[in-house]
């Protein structure tokens, strides 16, 4: 064999065996997860507005059947006249009839008005509102963590907790399978 050949050979395996070790050396050296320093929860606020009704009692007025209080003016008037006509002495006094009937059909056509007023009723009614629950969701956490000296933060889907591991240098942020 050649002395040249045996002096390569050589020296491309310690070459070999050299290169093997500072890469070994550096796999070791490598970290293998960050530090997770803190986690935030990123939440989003969600607004769901819905009906809300309940019964309620609710007091009217009933509708007048005379809306022109023709029934109370009338017998006022009758009532007022003969009052007038008694207080007028009777007979031919037409002017106390007049006035009698005047001031009877006014009160009366004003009393059935206060009488109308009065007359209510009562009856249940639904009241219905929209309200609107309000709720929050977390849509990811944002995760501040360190590489020896190196600070960074991320966005995750879920809670990595103490630390989050590495592959070739880079964080491996995909969730872990659930196991079963």
């Amino acid at each position: 064999m050649n002395k040249s050949m045996l002096i390569g050979g050589v020296l491309g395996a310690a070459v070999a065996i050299a290169g093997g070790g500072i890469a070994g050396y550096k796999m070791l050296e490598e970290p293998k997860y960050a530090e997770v320093v803190a986690v935030t929860p990123v939440t989003e606020r969600i607004e769901t507005p819905r009906e809300e009704c309940h019964q309620e009692q609710v007091t009217r007025r009933k509708p007048a059947k005379d809306q022109h209080q023709v029934v109370g003016t009338v017998l006022g008037a009758v009532a007022g006249g003969l009052l007038g006509d008694a207080l007028g002495g009777g007979g031919s006094n037409k002017g106390a009839k007049i006035a009698g009937a005047a001031a009877g059909g006014y009160a009366g056509n004003k009393t059935q008005e206060k009488m109308q007023q009065g007359a209510t009723y009562t009856t249940t009614e639904t009241v219905c509102k929209t309200v609107t629950d309000v709720s929050e969701r977390t849509v990811g956490f944002d995760v501040d963590y360190r590489i020896g000296d190196k600070a960074g933060r991320v966005r995750m889907d879920h809670d990595p907790g103490d630390v989050i591991p590495l592959r070739d240098g880079q964080l491996v942020l995909a969730s872990a399978p659930a196991v079963q």
